[in-house]
């Protein structure tokens, strides 16, 4: 009798734990397509939020069709790869290939007064994790014209700062060259000279992130220089 007990339990546990896989298994497969779109609708918000265009779920898609009207992939040299979606690039993969094989999107913003925007994606490491946004550039190529940042889980208060509008906004204008040589943007402790076209004010208690998110712009737009060299107006 305890020998046909301790089988059923057995036979009971492990028909429960592929009834319990399977279900996991479906309910997983089930949501894939639902958490894809909430994916690319999210990556459309913070395109749009890089160059002012607030958008919710509902809108994204609609304002994205609307604004972005030209989308490449550009290398190193500044030369377009065909073939490739600028949409679907992942940054993080990429830059764990060398410099020279990277895939670099650049998705192109036109509004009604004329004003055209380049923006480019950025990708870098925290203090605790990834940061990440969206930077977009005037039509001269060098002066920035908006940015969007986030982080997966900088500290609260301090580093998590980076993506509000009142650090976000000091980067309107400033200039990525010093005459023609790139420099990106400084992120400086204890702030920046009001007259100082490269430099924004860091975040107070954040100096790391703020380090690493100054680390990030550069690292990820030095390797579009090219481009915006041989496109700048």
């Amino acid at each position: 009798m305890k020998q046909f007990s301790n089988r059923y339990i057995f036979m009971f546990a492990t028909v429960m734990v592929v009834i319990v896989a399977f279900v996991l298994s479906s309910a997983a497969l089930f949501l894939q397509p639902m958490q894809q779109r909430n994916a690319e609708v999210e990556k459309k918000r913070n395109v749009l939020a890089s160059v002012g265009v607030e958008a919710t779920a509902e809108t994204a898609e609609e304002l994205y069709d609307k604004y972005i009207t030209k989308t490449l992939v550009v290398d190193v040299t500044g030369e377009t790869r065909p073939g490739i979606d600028a949409f679907n690039v992942d940054m993080r993969k990429e830059q764990r290939k060398p410099v020279g094989e990277q895939a670099l999107p650049v998705f192109i913003a036109s509004f009604e007064d004329g004003h055209t925007s380049y923006i480019m994606p950025l990708e870098g490491k925290g203090l605790w994790g990834p940061i990440y946004g969206y930077i977009s550039l005037n039509n001269d190529l060098r002066t920035i014209n908006g940015v969007s940042f986030d982080h997966k889980s900088e500290t609260p208060g301090l580093g998590a700062e980076i993506n509000t509008t009142e650090f976000e906004s000091q980067f309107i204008n400033k200039d990525l060259f010093q005459e023609n040589e790139f420099r990106g943007i400084l992120v400086a402790k204890g702030g920046a000279d009001d007259d100082d076209p490269h430099a924004v004010d860091g975040i107070s208690g954040g100096t790391i992130t703020s380090k690493a998110l100054e680390a990030m712009i550069y690292d990820c737009l030095v390797n579009y220089v090219e481009y915006l060299k041989k496109n700048s107006n």
